[in-house]
């Protein structure tokens, strides 16, 4: 079973960046569609990148020209900017659509 590791969360102002990492435990980034997902407080856990296993680009309407995603064989990545209170969430990577257990995710808190 592949194991799903996000990391590089954390507490930014608003108008900051962060970059978000996923690892797996499987050759999965190249294979399948991948991306990032977030779920804030209260509600529904939502799609806001993908990319594909041809590398193309798809974001949500709220994560456009602000987020980036990207990956290499290794790991799965979202450079988000411009960042909003909310953004606010819990993010995770998985496959899209997903197929894998969800991982613990990282916490992201835009703040002032």
């Amino acid at each position: 079973q592949v194991q799903l590791v996000e990391s590089g969360g954390g507490l930014v102002q608003p108008g900051g960046s962060l970059r978000l990492s996923c690892a797996a435990s499987g050759s999965i980034f190249t294979t399948y569609n991948t991306g990032w997902y977030r779920q804030a407080p209260g509600k529904q856990r939502e799609l806001v990148a993908t990319i594909t296993s041809g590398g193309s680009t798809r974001y949500a309407d709220s994560a456009k020209g602000r987020f980036t995603i990207s990956r290499d064989n290794a790991k799965l990545y979202l450079q988000m900017n411009s960042l909003k209170p909310e953004d606010t969430a819990v993010y995770y990577c998985n496959a899209v659509p997903f197929r894998y257990s969800w991982g613990r995710g990282t916490q992201v808190t835009v703040s002032s």
